[in-house]
């Protein structure tokens, strides 16, 4: 009778595990879709400061910067990605500010769809941290440490630009 218990509570425990790795590989996914719907987005946010650089919204100089900011967005590495994505915002941000009459229906459109893109990109800026808040905190339970139920998965991060308002 005591090995059937015995039995049944090791059966027990080796399903919690499983279940346990089971949820971290689904963090985990998770994490990377996020990520990956994150980075189609602002890459797609750099394509459209292009534009606009080429734009009649644009004088040469802010041209020439924000061609710079969109295309150093578009090509850094994950280690300079924070510092590149916000020199973009501030680029942005500094020709929205300070063009004064869109008159084309072209301009229009593309200001327009910039600010539909920064809407969803802050939306899935929050579902990224969100994702990797939820994954670093169950990383961080004992069970999950001893058992190294999070395997060979590299522990999620968030960049500094995704705090920074857009």
């Amino acid at each position: 009778m005591k090995f059937i218990i015995a039995l049944f509570v090791v059966a027990l425990f080796a399903w919690y595990l499983s279940y346990s790795a089971t949820r971290l590989d689904r963090l985990h996914h998770r994490v990377e879709t996020s990520w990956a719907n994150l980075d189609g987005l602002l890459q797609r946010r750099a394509a459209i400061a292009i534009e606009i650089a080429r734009s009649e919204i644009s004088d040469p100089a802010s041209a020439m910067l924000l061609t710079f900011a969109a295309h150093q967005a578009r090509e850094a590495s994950v280690r300079d990605r924070s510092q590149a994505e916000t020199g973009l915002s501030g680029a942005l941000g500094i020709l929205i500010e300070t063009a004064t009459e869109i008159s084309g229906e072209i301009e229009k459109d593309l200001i327009r769809e910039l600010s539909e893109l920064t809407e969803k990109i802050k939306m899935a800026i929050a579902m990224h941290v969100d994702a990797v808040t939820r994954t670093q905190l169950v990383r961080k339970k004992a069970i999950n440490r001893i058992f190294r139920l999070a395997g060979t998965a590299p522990e999620p991060v968030t960049y500094e630009f995704e705090g920074d308002v857009l």
